[in-house]
């Protein structure tokens, strides 16, 4: 694999990566509720979609989605509706009674449960948003000749999940340091507002999508 090849891969990852989506709403609805530490749990989920992605369309499999307008339908409207089900939960939460936060530190049990929760909804978001299969399908085996092994397409999803990494890193260490701003009940009402909403609205938007036209 040459250097341009992995230079241009960086560029269009990296505009995927920093480009506004559900990844970016998750991880602000999780840090504030959660805490740091369950946001890099949404992003280890993010990862291990990606990871999961890069080998479906390494083996060929995921090409279905392509080929197949049923198959396509069923995946994007399970995507749709798992966007729409987290939309509707942070809504749920704003706008019922307003709880005060719990100075108090939370139980072993419920924060190991929060950090899994977080895990399941980072892998979630992704491995059932089409737009990342369609990624994996369109445009990531442009950036692998079909003279290379299987272990540069993995260098190529390994540079993708370090951007990830870095760019959400950034963004839960920002958001960690507005702590007593995200700790006010007003503003976590607000919060939860407003990422419902546009989870909602993804899910409208994924719901949508019509799939690639086959050349």
């Amino acid at each position: 694999m040459e250097a341009v090849q992995i230079f241009s891969f960086i560029l269009v990852a990296s505009l995927l990566v920093i480009s506004p989506g559900p990844n970016g709403v998750l991880i602000a609805k999780t840090v504030p509720s959660a805490g740091k530490a369950a946001g890099f749990a949404n992003i280890a989920g993010f990862i291990l979609a990606f990871y999961l992605h890069g080998s479906l369309s390494i083996l060929g499999i995921s090409v279905l989605l392509l080929q197949s307008a049923q198959a396509f339908f069923v995946f994007k409207m399970l995507g749709a509706a798992y966007l729409a089900w987290i939309g509707g939960k942070a809504l749920w939460q704003a706008w019922r009674q307003p709880q005060l936060p719990n100075p108090a530190t939370p139980p072993v049990t419920g924060k190991r449960f929060s950090l899994k929760s977080a895990f399941v909804e980072g892998l979630l978001t992704n491995l059932l948003n089409p737009k990342v299969s369609m990624f994996y399908l369109a445009a990531f085996p442009q950036f692998v000749p079909f003279t290379d092994s299987a272990s540069s397409a993995y260098l190529l999803v390994s540079l993708h999940a370090l951007l990830n990494l870095v760019w959400f890193s950034a963004m839960i260490l920002l958001l960690a340091r507005l702590k007593q701003l995200a700790t006010s009940p007003r503003f976590t009402q607000w919060l939860k507002s407003v990422t419902g909403t546009v989870f909602i609205a993804f899910a409208a938007k994924l719901a949508l999508l019509k799939p690639l036209q086959n050349s």
